[in-house]
């Protein structure tokens, strides 16, 4: 994965990171506050996706809080990789279901901001963290975004749930100092709670022309079933 980002500023796939973080912080701009500032609400129920028809009672959920690339962006919610991985759970009859909390442009604060209220409202057991790119194009402090990802795992953590933290990468164009930090902030964290780590999140197909929408900046729904193999590798263990 480091060989990805050791290519000039101007390589394919750094240009297209640079895209793809610009778009993810433009689709919706919600404002960086952390969780101290803004009341803890429950994401509004025709916002989530709850994909299983059947009775969940007996089930238990594994809520997916994350940004455009989880909320399926350009694409069918149908078709993103939280909805495969509540198919995928139901064709093995695991006793699991998944809830898409994710919103498009969200942030690490945004989501330490709501994640109260969102544990409070669909009681998981696992919940995957897939927040931190709106934050590295924005430039915020990477130690904002460290006391933000250990917020959230500590509050996943008392609730009773697992969490796992899903890391996403920026080019280098913001400097070395600040692009090493942004990079290595989701496994430090990961290290220090002990908790599960699934590295860059699009590794396999940010330079794949098929696999990315006409935008050359989101994942098409052919590519999803590759998101949802990255998470799965680490998520499985936990079921």
């Amino acid at each position: 994965m480091n060989k990805l980002f050791s290519r000039s500023s101007t390589s394919p796939l750094n240009i297209r990171l640079w895209s793809l973080l610009a778009v993810l912080c433009l689709t919706i701009v919600p404002t960086y506050l952390s969780a101290s500032t803004l009341p803890s609400v429950a994401l509004p129920s025709s916002q989530v996706d709850q994909a299983a028809t059947t009775d969940h009672d007996e089930r238990r959920a594994i809520v997916v809080l994350g940004d455009s690339i989880s909320a399926s962006y350009g694409i069918q919610r149908e078709q993103g990789w939280v909805h495969l991985l509540d198919t995928a759970l139901a064709q093995r009859e695991e006793p699991w279901f998944a809830v898409n909390a994710s919103i498009s442009g969200e942030t690490t604060g945004g989501g330490y901001a709501r994640l109260a209220g969102v544990l409070a409202e669909h009681n998981p057991d696992i919940v995957i963290i897939e927040l931190g790119g709106n934050d590295g194009l924005r430039g915020y402090p990477v130690e904002k975004i460290r006391e933000n990802l250990r917020g959230m795992v500590d509050l996943v953590n008392e609730s009773g749930a697992t969490p796992i933290i899903v890391a996403m990468r920026i080019p280098p164009n913001y400097g070395p100092r600040y692009t090493r930090a942004f990079d290595t902030v989701f496994g430090e964290v990961a290290e220090e709670k002990g908790t599960a780590y699934v590295p860059f999140l699009l590794e396999e197909v940010a330079l794949a022309d098929n696999m990315m929408q006409e935008d050359g900046i989101h994942p098409t729904a052919e590519a999803q079933p590759l998101l949802l193999d990255a998470v799965w590798d680490k998520l499985l263990p936990l079921l």
